[in-house]
């Protein structure tokens, strides 16, 4: 929700077009296809699908073999270079960009709730900042926060061309879809490209703990949210790319981060599947017992501001959820397309 107040397989064979590690390129076959440039072509198969490890969330149960067809990945994360042209060529504002609208937030929220002041609904975005004591909010509305200046206004992305967009809502990421000719990843979809074709591992990479030995993907390090040790050497988001890829090729598939799904979030959803599902597309509406009022979509993922202590997001089966207005510093999205 765009807050006011804070307090309210198994064979699976693949092609990539991207420019990969030299040890990567080995285990792959280049794939020449102008509508797919910068995707990796994930060949069908089934998987198990929900929680591999005593961190799991309710909803990551039960576990469940879900079967897909094949299917196109964007390598990365989309770039601020990518969404600069689609805003280039059509001219398109984003969420964050436009002044609140009342009438749509209020359905979000229990009856009753008086209107802001117009101040208040007035462009933003949330930010994420350091604080120094438990009782502080590390999430606060920034005025002029978007995809531009994805901390608020004294910042901007200059020079960041190679960092992931954000500050992209659900409705942003599906009107860049629809310019790409491409799609949002269904959950199930993004769960088996994040596994990387490795069986009921906990992280894209295995099960090595986030914390050992080198650094693995771009995560909190050190006491969250008060300290980060920047072990990783990113305090917020970094460039795509800049971690190994998963064995389907795929960047960033945990941490630096969210990315948009599809589907809506329902936190029973896995409870009212069969025990084996195809080509899955999600739930007709959304559940949040934590949130009654509000419909939700799925992220995945994980983030900069993730860790161990705190939601251990880049875990393959970590599921959360935000509306699809919703625009962060630590959210963005990426693309797929069908055979």
């Amino acid at each position: 929700m765009k807050v006011l107040i804070i307090t309210f397989t198994i064979f699976t064979f693949f092609f990539v077009d991207c420019k990969q590690e030299p040890s990567i390129l080995k285990s792959h076959t280049l794939y020449n296809q102008s509508s797919h440039t910068n995707m990796v072509y994930i060949k069908g198969g089934e998987f198990e699908m929900g929680a591999d490890n005593y961190q799991a969330d309710k909803d990551e149960y039960p576990k469940h073999k879900v079967s897909l067809d094949g299917f196109w990945m964007d390598c990365t994360e989309v770039t601020n270079a990518q969404f600069a042209q689609f805003v280039k060529e059509t001219n398109y504002i984003t969420t964050a960009e436009k002044k609140i609208d009342w009438e749509e937030l209020k359905k979000q929220l229990p009856a009753g709730t008086p209107k802001p002041s117009e101040d208040q609904l007035q462009p933003a975005s949330l930010v994420f900042s350091i604080v120094n004591n438990d009782t502080d909010y590390w999430w606060k509305m920034e005025a002029g926060a978007n995809w531009k200046h994805p901390s608020g206004l004294k910042s901007d992305i200059i020079d960041k061309d190679n960092y992931p967009v954000v500050q992209v809502s659900w409705d942003d990421a599906q009107a860049y879809c629809k310019w790409a000719n491409k799609r949002l990843p269904t959950e199930a979809e993004w769960e088996f490209a994040a596994r990387g074709n490795l069986k009921n591992k906990i992280y894209s990479w295995g099960n090595e703990s986030v914390d050992e030995g080198k650094s693995k993907t771009n995560s909190w390090q050190g006491d969250f949210p008060k300290h980060n040790t920047i072990k990783d050497k990113f305090l917020k988001s970094a460039p795509v790319k800049s971690f190994p890829a998963n064995g389907y090729g795929l960047f960033d598939m945990s941490g630096n981060v969210w990315e948009w799904c599809h589907d809506w979030y329902d936190s029973n959803y896995y409870t009212t599947v069969p025990n084996k599902v195809f080509n899955p597309k999600g739930p007709t509406k959304s559940f949040d017992p934590n949130d009654l009022y509000a419909q939700k979509h799925v992220i995945r993922g994980g983030s900069f501001l993730c860790n161990e202590g705190y939601c251990s997001g880049y875990r393959n089966a970590r599921r959360m959820k935000e509306t699809p207005d919703t625009g962060m510093e630590h959210i963005g999205f990426r693309c797929v397309s069908d055979k």
